[in-house]
């Protein structure tokens, strides 16, 4: 890269010490090269003039070429002033006006001469306004390297009111181009550019910018957008390729006594064919010299849990121990149960350690880890406190992935032993990663690419589809009546209220509602009801989970607590009261709650009848399917991949042009081509990759979130 493309922005003409400060803070924008990588959000066709007599209200953006013959401040409100201006053409006359910025923008209008106005116009009355427009003499707009389609740059508030407008992005952007156009290096090879018919990066960095057509246009978001990607997908296999070669991992070549018995004598139900699956993928990484980093993807109730378990039991066949770890003490108090239940007739030491463990009990798990006796712990955040040592840690299984960041997994690594036969080197151990959240498989090659991914894509045997329909409130009668049929059979109903934290009280008051009501409708003695929500102290939550496991209550009235890991396989409907104010996986969460048991189970959504056109592709996509993957598409569409990770990792795609939605297709292509261009040279050090490794170095200097992910 030229070093004029590294100078500090406040030197390029037109921006200054005051406006470099602001640019640093409100965009990131640094460098020349980083104004350069600042895209244009959208565009306007600028081809066309307006005369005042053709404007119609709410035009949405005109030009008009005519001359401002006054300008007066006007008062209005207590203390406010707005600066008004009279502009003309041969047609009539309109008002243009600012509300901020008074000063600077009075010195630099121009009385009487001929410039063109931009922006949009609303009428008061009989005459038109047009707030804070863009001005531009003639003879500046006849020069400018102004193209058809005007570029429009993300902005922020604070940059508006400081008087740094689209028009200054432009202006500052000719400036740059004036002085760094013959400095873009290419940066692909070029068997690539003309394999895929890419424009040169030039030309792509210049028609972005100013394009003269929608066609050039077209092209120049192609080749940057399939750039971009292709670089992060070089980063993230290169990782993979590395990791492999270089993290040494326990190899566990023995399968054992624990998972031979286990699986010969003591299996509870046949594994599905996707199971068998997985589990040989996990044997042959485990049993390789690396370390294995894999994802664990499974729909609600695919059976991942049974997998984790058998590769724990590799671990203990070769003379290792495991641990498993979740976020919520719900959740691993659930593992900790389902697990010793699996492992009830092999005689292995499993326990759980979680906030609330006493601290006699601590001291034994402490002691027991460190001299190998314990074989499987199970627990919260409180594996990572710096007491807890493995004596040798061989499996870590991390469960909801997305809840838990990358320093506190790392943190694992480093829980075992250094072992003396390796020279007092502490081997990491190997991690499997378990996630009940489909992510699509386009966006988890990317958020995952230096993880080798599994998935459980079958439900086992036995299982009846659950069956969803949408009512809306004005038929709660029979809804009602259903409920009471269902449990004169003997099952069991969730109810569920909405959580939207701006609003705990309103909640509250919804769910104590909900309640009242309900407890009206199915009054005691001939039903019971309990309640469950985030304000009762863990204690009371786990008394009223119990009696409702235990079947002593029908109804469980709740918020979304139960989200995640409460099994009642007796609980046959779920009522989702409200469904439009949820997401779409958090509906497919909540459904999971049910369809535990045998008998057919039901999902019911409630809403109102007034929805957006986004609720209703919900509420259709959760009745037409039980697929977590299809489900994870759609959701995918509707809210964008920021969302979808959860909000610690909605940064994590900070792309600076290509959108991982709407451009999977690229996505899958670039992948293909990294993937194809490594195996060839996997050091880049090919003649005609010598560009291509140059930026691709540069880029590895950056810390940027995809070399923390995972």
């Amino acid at each position: 890269m030229s070093n004029l493309l590294l100078t500090p922005i406040e030197f390029l003409k037109g921006v200054g010490p005051n406006r470099g400060e602001l640019l640093r803070k409100e965009l990131g924008i640094y460098k020349y090269v980083d104004l350069v990588n600042f895209f244009p959000n959208r565009y306007i066709d600028r081809t066309r003039y307006y005369k005042i007599n053709e404007l119609q209200n709410n035009i949405a953006e005109v030009q008009i070429i005519g001359k401002i013959i006054n300008i007066k401040t006007v008062e209005f409100g207590r203390n406010q002033k707005r600066l008004v201006a009279t502009f003309v053409d041969d047609t009539g006359q309109m008002e243009l006006v600012w509300f901020q910025g008074h000063k600077w923008i009075r010195e630099s209008l121009k009385l009487n001469e001929m410039c063109v106005i931009f922006g949009k116009c609303t009428s008061f009355g009989n005459a038109f306004n047009m707030a804070h427009p863009e001005i531009e003499l003639m003879s500046e707009h006849e020069q400018s390297l102004r193209s058809a389609m005007q570029p429009v740059y993300p902005s922020t508030e604070t940059l508006t009111n400081r008087g740094i407008s689209n028009r200054v992005i432009n202006k500052l952007m000719q400036q740059l181009f004036l002085e760094t156009q013959t400095l873009f290096t290419e940066t692909l090879p070029d068997y690539l550019i003309n394999e895929l018919k890419l424009i040169p990066k030039k030309a792509a960095l210049f028609n972005i910018h100013f394009p003269k057509s929608t066609e050039v246009l077209a092209k120049a978001k192609f080749r940057l957008i399939f750039e971009e990607l292709f670089f992060i997908q070089l980063q993230l296999i290169t990782k993979n390729l590395i990791r492999k070669h270089k993290i040494k991992g326990h190899p566990f070549d023995k399968v054992g006594e624990y998972f031979n018995d286990f699986y010969l004598n003591h299996l509870p139900f046949q594994l599905t064919n996707a199971q068998k699956r997985v589990i040989k993928e996990i044997r042959t990484d485990m049993g390789s010299n690396a370390q294995m980093n894999r994802l664990l993807q499974g729909d609600v109730g695919s059976g991942k849990t049974i997998v984790a378990f058998m590769s724990m039991l590799l671990a203990l066949d070769n003379g290792f121990q495991a641990c498993l770890m979740a976020p919520t003490e719900i959740l691993a108090n659930q593992h900790f149960i389902g697990l010793s239940e699996l492992a009830e007739t092999l005689n292995i030491n499993i326990r759980i350690l979680t906030g609330s463990t006493k601290i006699a009990q601590r001291r034994i798990i402490h002691e027991e880890l460190e001299n190998g006796t314990l074989h499987i712990l199970i627990g919260t955040h409180a594996l990572l406190e710096d007491k807890v040592k493995f004596k040798n840690l061989g499996l870590a299984v991390i469960d909801e992935q997305h809840r838990f960041g990358v320093e506190q997994r790392s943190k694992l690594w480093r829980k075992s032993t250094p072992d003396p036969s390796k020279g007092g080197e502490i081997i990491p151990p190997h991690v499997l990663v378990m996630t009940a959240t489909p992510i699509p498989r386009t966006l988890a090659m990317s958020l995952y690419g230096d993880l080798d991914i599994s998935v459980i894509d079958e439900l086992p045997p036995g299982r009846k589809p659950i069956q969803t329909v949408h009512r809306f409130d004005s038929n709660r009668l029979k809804v009602w009546k259903f409920l009471r049929d269902e449990i004169a059979l003997g099952r069991q109903i969730y109810i569920v209220y909405p959580l939207i934290h701006e609003s705990e009280k309103m909640d509250f008051k919804d769910l104590m509602d909900g309640y009242e009501s309900i407890s009206r409708d199915f009054p005691l003695p001939q039903y019971s009801i309990s309640i469950l929500h985030g304000k009762m102290k863990p204690a009371d939550k786990d008394a009223e989970m119990k009696r409702f496991s235990e079947g002593k209550t029908n109804i469980m009235v709740a918020t979304t607590v139960i989200e995640v890991g409460v099994n009642v396989p007796n609980a046959s409907v779920m009522i989702i009261e409200s469904a439009e104010r949820f997401g779409l996986s958090q509906l497919h969460q909540l459904r999971g709650r049910v369809g535990r048991g045998a008998e057919q189970s039901y999902c019911i959504l409630m809403t109102s009848h007034k929805l957006s056109s986004d609720s209703k592709t919900r509420m259709e996509t959760m009745v037409k399917t039980n697929d977590g993957f299809e489900i994870a598409e759609v959701d995918l569409k509707l809210r964008g991949p920021g969302d979808l990770m959860g909000t610690q990792q909605s940064g994590v795609l900070n792309l600076q042009i290509a959108d991982l939605v709407r451009d999977r297709d690229t996505l899958a292509l670039a992948r293909n081509y990294a993937l194809k261009l490594l195996k060839e040279d996997s050091g880049m050090q090919k003649p005609e990759h010598s560009n291509l490794r140059a930026v691709f170095i540069e880029m590895t200097k950056k810390k940027n979130i995809w070399n923390y992910i995972s």
